[in-house]
Parts: structure tokens; C-alpha cells; sequence
């Protein structure tokens, strides 16, 4: 507390001249001035550590103050939240905080008056306009607040997001390159092998035979095989090709078992093509067989590459206006795991999905659901053991009473280490996290609560070592 009158008149000179007070009478500002402490701090000092008690309202003369989350790996590109003087800063009238969530760092001298929390409570019932002029100021310290996490949980989930598309893109990619330069150069062996058949001189009628067995062989279902009846049919086509003087038995065979050739196959090719002209066309034949095997891979990777794209675009909901509409679940569930599979296989996890055929629609924003089940799901393949990690993931209608249509019910259960019983009456607190330091920003529960709460809904959680389950209620679609 200011008790030298020189001291006392400098740090009302100071408020006096600070713009947000400016209609704080005269009198309420002397009784700030006699009540806060003046303190000058040098550059590269720390005022706050996280975890560390809070509890000092702070006006901010000269200087500035760095925000910034604790990180073990810290992003050169992320700029840390600055307050600039003059600002007001700490602790406010009737705010919640209680503890620092960051480091409160100086990269230049800085010069403050600090009021404890204790005599904040005497300014609120003492000085009206100047508690009024503060509460203003929270409500807009909340509001800004408010935009900045959903904007970073949203950045957040972008960057989730993105990482495992990419992933999941990877491969499919890949396979669509490597396929294409493979038949490029199978391409190039195609007039050989039309020049060795041209020379047979082969009839409508053989051409005919040997066809009827090629595009048998290619719209016929292949049964499922064992490694070993793959094997015995490989080594019963090498000896056919062997016994009839066939080159390369061996690479001929892999490629004739692919597509479920067996030896009768290849004697009616004989019987057409006759012995000399046998060799040729089953060459010929394989030709063919492997022009459709790369062409199969390469639609398969396609067909992956449009399959994310569509669970991308599900889950961004990119075709959709901005209205509240009436939701499937399932499709949401569904895209967002198949966005989140490169961490399912990292896991080596078991995920299931339980829904019911004839589970009811809800009504809301497709996007903002899909970023709740994002967060969950995310949550629960990280807390998940390193091995036998298993997520449940099922739907229930609540039954309906005479005042509603019901509501569904989404688990998502885990059988992870669990969270501690402590912890879970802070698990939806903003910048509360149970993850180590640099693994989590506390934002994202914080979030879904907001967006689970947009949609007339409730989350709560149930956790036992082994055992967490995530419930989200959302009312059902009362147009059905």
C-alpha cells in the first residue's frame, strides 16, 4: 500500500492519465492510488509461473507483457498474447481466475500498479463507477477470450486435421505414382509380344478360345485363399509351364494365380493356340492379366483418395449453408474416423462403432458436431496403452416423455489409464489439461462444452483406470 504522499500523487497522476478511467471520479481513483503498490520491473524478468496463484489486479503504465502457454517444443510462427500498456490486466471484479496458466514474461522494463485481491473486493463495494468501468472490461476481456480459443481450438483441430489427411493421402498417392511408372514400362513390352503372336497366325476361332479363358478368369470372383493353397497353386501352374517348355515359369505362374488360373485353364490355351504357339499367347495372356492388375491398383488408390476427400468434405460439411439442419450421427462418426485412421494404426487400437439402424436424426450444425467427435475421439486413441487399446463408440434414443422427442445418447468409451478423480471436476475448464507439457492446449473440452451447449445439449464424463466414457446429449430432431 502507497503511504508516502510523493508516491500516492504519482500513481494517481498515472491513473488520472490512463484512458480507460477517464470517467472514474477524481475520489475513487485516490482510493485505487492509496491501496495499489507502484512497481517498476526490468526486462526478461517473469511476474507469473504457471500454476501459480493469481491473485493481483494489475494496471500496466509503461511497457509490455508477453502470455505465453507452457510448450516443451515452442512454435516460432505462434505469436504469444501481449498485453501493451496501457492495459489492465490479473485479476478483475468477480472473475474466476485463481491461477496463472502460462509464463508472464517481460521483454522490457515494464512499470505497474498492483492491487491484491483482497482490497478488490473492498473497490467493488466502495467505488461504483470504477468497478463499472472494470466489469465492462472483463466482459470484453471474456469476449475476446471467448474468440481467440474457439479460433485456436480451431486451428488446432485444422492442424489435426490436416496431419492425417496428409497421412491417410500419403499412401494412396504414392501407390498411384508407383503403379503409373510400372505401366509405363510394361506398356513398352506390348509390341514383342504382338509381334510373336502376329506370327502365329492365329484363326477367329482360337482367338475366340483363348479369350472366352482370359475374361472368365478376369470377371470371376477370386475366393478367399490361405497363404498355403496360394502357394500349392502357384507351384501347380509352374510345373504346367515348366513340363510345356514355358520361359520363366516362375514369374508367369505368380501373375496366373492372381487372377485364379489353373492348370486345365492353361490346356485349353494349348488346345487352341497349339504346342508351339502355346508359349506365345500365354504370354500374351499374362500381358493382359498384368495391364489389369496395375490398372485395379491404381483404381483402388483412386477410389481411396476420393473416399477421403468425400470424408473431408463430410466432415467439413462443405456443401452445406450454414443453417441448422437435421444431422446423421453416423456419417460424422464415420468421416472423422476415417480422417483419424494414421492414428488408429499407430495405436494398433480396435475401434467399434455401435449405432443403431434406426437411430434419429438431430438437429444442428453439422460442422460443430463433427469437431466435438474430432476432440473425443482424438482424446481417447491418445489416452489409449500402447498395446490392446480399444475405443467403443455407441448411440442410444433416451425415450421420449410428453414434453420431448428424446435424446440421443453418444458414448465414447476408452480403456486408457483414466482420468484422476480430481481432475475430472476440471476436465472442462478452459487451459485445464491432463496431457504432458506441449501435448495439449486445455482449449479442446473447453470448446466442445461451448458447442455441445449450442446445440441444447450436455456432456459429462465417467472415468475409472481402464475405463472413460465420454456421454454427449443432444435433444432429437423434433421434426421426425
Amino acid at each position: 500500500m502507497n503511504s508516502r504522499p510523493d508516491l500516492l500523487a504519482d500513481l494517481f497522476t498515472d491513473l488520472r492519465a490512463f484512458p480507460l478511467f477517464a470517467p472514474v471520479p477524481d475520489e475513487q481513483l485516490r482510493w485505487l492510488a492509496a491501496h495499489a503498490t507502484a512497481e517498476t520491473h526490468p526486462a526478461s524478468a517473469t511476474l507469473y509461473q504457471p500454476g501459480e496463484a493469481l491473485d493481483d489486479f494489475l494496471v500496466l503504465f509503461e511497457g509490455r507483457i508477453r502470455l505465453e502457454r507452457p510448450s516443451e517444443t515452442p512454435d516460432p510462427t505462434t505469436e504469444p498474447f501481449t498485453f501493451t500498456a496501457p492495459a489492465v490486466l490479473g485479476v478483475l471484479p468477480f472473475s474466476r481466475l485463481r491461477e496463472s496458466a502460462g509464463f508472464w514474461r517481460l521483454d522490457v522494463p515494464v512499470r505497474l500498479a498492483r492491487l491484491s485481491r483482497a482490497d478488490l473486493r473492498t473497490l467493488t463495494s466502495t467505488c461504483y463507477e470504477l468497478t463499472e468501468v472494470l466489469v465492462h472490461q472483463m466482459t470484453d476481456r471474456a469476449r475476446d477470450y471467448t474468440r481467440l480459443t474457439q479460433q485456436t481450438e480451431k486451428m488446432a483441430s485444422l492442424g489435426r486435421l490436416s496431419a492425417g489427411l496428409a497421412h491417410e493421402l500419403n499412401n494412396p498417392v504414392a501407390a498411384v505414382a508407383r503403379t503409373t511408372h510400372s505401366l509405363s514400362d510394361h506398356l513398352r513390352l506390348t509390341p514383342d509380344r504382338f509381334k510373336a503372336i502376329m506370327a502365329l497366325q492365329v484363326t477367329a476361332a482360337q482367338t475366340d478360345a483363348v479369350n472366352d479363358v482370359l475374361f472368365r478368369r478376369l470377371h470371376q470372383p477370386l475366393a478367399p485363399r490361405t497363404a498355403l493353397q496360394r502357394s500349392r497353386a502357384e507351384d501347380d501352374l509352374t510345373d504346367w509351364l515348366d513340363d510345356h517348355g514355358v520361359p520363366q515359369p516362375t514369374e508367369l505362374a505368380e501373375t496366373l494365380a492372381d487372377f485364379g488360373f489353373e492348370p486345365t485353364d492353361l490346356d485349353v490355351i494349348r488346345a487352341a493356340a497349339g504346342e508351339t504357339g502355346a508359349a506365345p499367347v500365354i504370354g500374351w495372356v499374362v500381358s493382359n492379366l498384368v495391364t489389369e492388375k496395375l490398372v485395379r491398383e491404381i483404381a483402388t488408390a483412386s477410389g481411396r483418395i476420393a473416399e477421403l476427400v468425400g470424408s473431408m468434405k463430410t466432415f467439413t460439411h462443405l456443401d452445406q449453408g450454414a443453417g441448422r439442419t437435421a444431422v446423421a450421427l453416423r456419417g460424422g462418426l464415420e468421416s472423422t474416423l476415417m480422417l483419424l485412421q494414421h492414428k488408429v494404426r499407430a495405436k494398433s487400437a480396435q475401434v467399434t462403432l455401435d449405432l443403431p439402424p434406426d437411430l434419429p436424426t438431430v438437429s444442428g450444425w453439422p460442422g460443430e458436431l463433427n469437431q466435438v467427435w474430432m476432440n473425443l475421439l482424438d482424446n481417447a486413441l491418445d489416452a489409449l496403452p500402447e498395446t490392446g487399446g480399444q475405443v467403443l463408440v455407441r448411440a442410444e434414443l433416451q425415450p421420449a416423455s410428453l414434453h420431448d422427442h428424446g435424446f440421443v445418447l453418444t458414448h465414447i468409451q476408452d480403456n486408457g489409464a483414466g482420468i484422476p478423480p480430481a481432475a475430472q471436476a476440471r476436465i472442462f475448464e478452459p487451459f485445464f489439461t491432463t496431457k504432458p507439457i506441449g501435448q495439449g492446449t486445455g482449449l479442446g473440452l473447453d470448446i466442445v462444452k461451448g458447442l455441445v451447449k449450442h446445440h441444447n445439449g450436455a456432456i459429462k464424463v465417467a472415468s475409472e483406470p481402464g475405463h472413460t466414457v465420454f456421454t454427449v446429449c443432444l435433444p432429437a430432431d423434433n421434426e421426425q
